[in-house]
């Protein structure tokens, strides 16, 4: 039973981008920008792709995806955050590894009224905050027939610009979120075996459509007041 339950936290790994605690309130303005701080506004589309490996632990074990992107768009002054669509997988795009696989959905897409704040306090070397609101995933553990954990709310991450030493993954010069052991919970919905709480680190790089619409995703996002 211990085995089993071990593998439920695998799920949380869906979670890495979201997770950080609440973001305070700012008084500076936020405008996200074409790649600087001089560069004209930017509003659209986004994506978020995952930089290295997302990794789950808790007192009951640990797990990890090393694939996933979530993509969806923002409003140049850093409002209408919102994710249309969101993927979680392992090496292959197969499931989740850790003690057994796991499967990992997103639910009630899109998730709505998300937000980017610009931190002009710059808390702990950050330069923002990155809000997703309404998330909701569903994890399948590939023991007994199926174990689902489900875990959802509003999140909120730290935003870096791709010319911030203190962004995470510095061999990438793109704007990132970062959490690094965020706390996220077990919502309802979920098995008797699932973790209330498991601690997520990873990186996400984010970058807009340097033509809309097109689907490619390599304009670099800059966020200043």
């Amino acid at each position: 039973m211990a085995r089993i339950r071990q593998t439920a936290i695998v799920g949380t790994a869906a979670l890495a981008v979201l997770a950080a605690g609440v973001a305070p309130a700012y008084a500076a303005g936020t405008t996200i920008r074409k790649g600087s701080a001089t560069a004209a506004a930017y509003s659209g589309r986004v994506q978020a792709s995952l930089l290295g490996t997302a990794t789950v632990s808790s007192s009951l074990g640990s797990g990890s995806c090393s694939q996933s992107t979530m993509t969806g768009s923002i409003n140049s002054d850093g409002t209408a955050l919102n994710v249309s669509a969101a993927t979680f997988t392992g090496t292959g795009g197969g499931a989740c590894s850790g003690s057994t696989s796991a499967t990992i959905t997103a639910q009630n897409l899109p998730w709505t009224g998300g937000n980017v704040t610009y931190d002009a306090g710059h808390t702990g070397g950050r330069d923002a905050t990155v809000t997703i609101a309404n998330f909701k995933v569903k994890a399948v553990i590939n023991l007994l027939g199926g174990i689902t954990c489900v875990f959802g709310g509003n999140l909120t991450a730290n935003g870096y610009n791709g010319t911030n030493a203190s962004r995470p993954v510095t061999s990438s010069g793109e704007a990132q979120v970062g959490v690094q052991n965020a706390t996220v919970n077990k919502q309802s919905g979920s098995s008797f075996l699932c973790p209330s709480t498991a601690s997520v680190t990873a990186t996400y790089a984010l970058r807009g459509e340097t033509v809309a619409g097109s689907g490619t995703f390599n304009q670099s996002l800059f966020v200043t007041s």
